[in-house]
């Protein structure tokens, strides 16, 4: 009996079809396979100073990839689950169409291998080598782009994730050496051990032990405050200027418009020597060099790399808002290795009295980073209680919530904080005592 009419008709558009919707689901596996693959060199390549940016900047992007990046073996994971299920996918459907276009589930080996050859020249050329090529050349863009959508496949692939985390963890505990990954304690330790011998000055100790910790610091810990840095109105006259680059003292000064969070850039006082003679009105403003910002969070190591690049000796540091939080020079950076380092023009004043070994007097505006250093505790000793304060004055502040009065005593785990001298506006000197460590009970 002869088919009914339309038959024919359906099964000859059944096919063509079939092609044209597999092809075109391979292309968009393949569209997203090669978006996997620009997105892992792209949140892997970022540098610190990547991260620096995008901690200053005050976006949803931004803030993806920083919240992406907190947890990096999860996201890696992430990435390789999916665009393993991707090229599955586009395997499994070529398969699928082989099968179709030689009507037999059991295809003659050229075949298969030319559909071997092909599938994979097209994921490896256009799944990887072409996106990872082009992420390498955008990759802060192309991380912003994706970040928001990986936050969501993060979480739909979560429990996979965990489960071969886990399943790595346990093999890498078990077969992997361990002493790879040596923390700055660890670090630390080492260095105790090393130079635990008369043949090693303190000295000596203390420049290896600020090269183990300097690339864990940053800006923020070591610049000096808004509050002492010399700078210089842009308005002034040239006369003027002179007689505050003569009491100020240094040789790079930072000049200001109106205030000191609008920086116009930097003074070299070196600039000023061919020019003593001029008269008041003489254009001193334009022999500013361009200012170099930085955030407080920058680390120690990349910003020294800034320095050796951009080949400048000073950074004004900004805070969230874009203004002036404090300033940062090379011998700040250098200081955190080998020590103060003064000249024969430095007043040199101490920054703390020592009234006997356990009880000293500090300025409330010394940092917290030298105020651990001079009682040899730990550089993460106030961690959990500092909040964004990085002054002994601001961490009194955050233990009392309140400004405290002369005489006023606060204690805290070994130290007995007692207030000498305030103003309205901030603590000015502490006397300090460290108590001694309670021996554990036997």
């Amino acid at each position: 009996m002869d088919d009914p009419p339309g038959v024919f008709l359906i099964d000859t558009l059944e096919f063509p079809v079939f092609y044209l919707v597999g092809f075109t689901v391979i292309i968009i596996l393949l569209v997203c396979s090669a978006t996997i693959s620009a997105s892992e060199v792209a949140f892997f390549s970022l540098k610190a100073d990547d991260l620096d940016r995008c901690r200053a900047e005050d976006d949803s992007a931004s803030h993806n990839v920083l919240d992406l990046l907190h947890r990096p073996r999860l996201l890696l994971a992430t990435i390789l689950i999916v665009n393993n299920f991707v090229n599955v996918g586009v395997v499994t459907i070529a398969t699928f169409l082989m099968w179709e276009m030689t009507g037999t589930r059991k295809p003659t080996e050229t075949m298969v291998g030319i559909v071997t050859l092909v599938t994979t020249v097209a994921i490896t050329f256009f799944g990887e080598i072409v996106p990872k090529v082009y992420a390498t050349r955008r990759n802060m863009r192309i991380a912003r782009l994706t970040a928001a959508g990986w936050l969501i496949v993060e979480k739909l692939f979560r429990p996979i994730s965990f489960l071969l985390m886990g399943m790595s963890s346990i093999i890498e505990r078990r077969i992997v050496k361990r002493g790879y990954n040596t923390s700055v304690e660890e670090l630390n330790q080492a260095l105790e051990l090393t130079t635990d011998n008369p043949d090693t000055t303190v000295d000596e100790r203390e420049i290896l032990r600020g090269i183990v910790n300097f690339g864990t610091l940053t800006v923020k810990q070591v610049m000096k405050s808004r509050m002492e840095i010399a700078t210089v109105d842009v308005e002034l006259d040239f006369h003027q200027l002179l007689e505050e680059v003569k009491k100020a003292g240094y040789s790079r000064i930072p000049v200001y418009r109106t205030t000191i969070d609008h920086i116009e850039g930097i003074l070299y006082t070196k600039d000023l020597l061919p020019y003593l003679s001029e008269s008041r009105n003489f254009q001193w403003q334009r022999l500013l060099r361009p200012g170099f910002f930085v955030p407080g969070t920058k680390r120690l190591d990349s910003l020294l790399r800034d320095f050796q690049t951009k080949r400048i000796h000073i950074a004004i540091v900004s805070d969230e808002y874009g203004g002036t939080s404090g300033l940062v020079t090379l011998e700040d950076l250098i200081e955190e290795i080998i020590g103060e380092i003064n000249d024969e023009f430095d007043e040199v004043a101490a920054p703390f009295q020592k009234v006997d070994e356990k009880t000293y007097v500090f300025e409330g505006r010394m940092s917290l980073h030298d105020f651990c250093k001079t009682l040899d505790l730990e550089a993460q000793y106030f961690d959990d209680i500092k909040g964004e304060s990085e002054s002994l004055g601001g961490l009194i502040l955050e233990l009392n919530k309140t400004m405290p009065a002369a005489g006023e005593v606060i204690k805290h785990d070994r130290l007995t904080f007692s207030i000498i001298n305030v103003d309205e506006k901030r603590i000015k000197r502490i006397r300090v005592q460290l108590a001694d460590v309670e021996e554990p009970l036997a």
